[in-house]
């Protein structure tokens, strides 16, 4: 997992999406945090849990991730403008790999969307397509996991359509999770679907 954030070039990029030049960096802590931080922080993105935090823990928090053999975040850029930030994550190495059995090949995942200047229908849907085509990029991912709070209508919907298979409620120390799972396949078959 950790060769995705040493790397000082994208990752990730699909020069010719529907939203223009899409492209996937791992975090610069510097520059990045502030606003990650401006983000985390607006009431819209009250599931993330760190609305009340200060600068000093959120960057605490993506500087333990950045050395984290287990986890590394990523900056969604489209057109050169960072546009969201997701996260990705070794289930078995995560409190989640404690609520089911992690399988080879699974994939945690968080996306957080940026507050947009101007709302483009159906932006997250698009974004959400370009992190789920990276992950299954990479062939030892089998399976993407996801633990979005009970609350979260918007994501819930989202995964669904991505052909996410909801199991069952989780109690997690800051939230109560549904998990999801989707499979290379269902999501091919929703993908088309769409």
């Amino acid at each position: 997992m950790k060769t995705i954030s040493l790397q000082q070039r994208p990752v990730y990029k699909v020069p010719a999406h529907i939203l223009g030049v899409v492209e996937l960096w791992p975090m610069d802590l510097q520059h990045d945090t502030p606003e990650i931080y401006r983000w985390v922080t607006q009431p819209y993105a009250h599931y993330w849990g760190m609305t009340d935090q200060p600068y000093e823990a959120v960057l605490a928090l993506y500087t333990a991730m950045h050395h984290s053999e287990y986890a590394t975040a990523l900056i969604g850029k489209i057109n050169g403008k960072t546009a969201f930030l997701c996260e990705c994550y070794e289930p078995e190495n995560d409190i989640i790999g404690n609520f089911y059995k992690p399988e080879p090949g699974d994939v945690g995942m968080h996306i957080l969307i940026g507050p947009p200047e101007i709302p483009v229908h159906g932006f997250t849907w698009q974004v959400f397509t370009v992190v789920m085509d990276f992950l299954f990029d990479n062939p030892r991912h089998n399976r993407v996991v996801v633990e979005p709070d009970i609350r979260n209508e918007k994501i819930h919907r989202i995964n669904k359509r991505a052909g996410f298979i909801y199991e069952k409620e989780v109690q997690l120390p800051h939230k109560t999770a549904a998990l999801a799972f989707c499979t290379r396949e269902q999501y091919l078959k929703s993908k088309k679907n769409n």
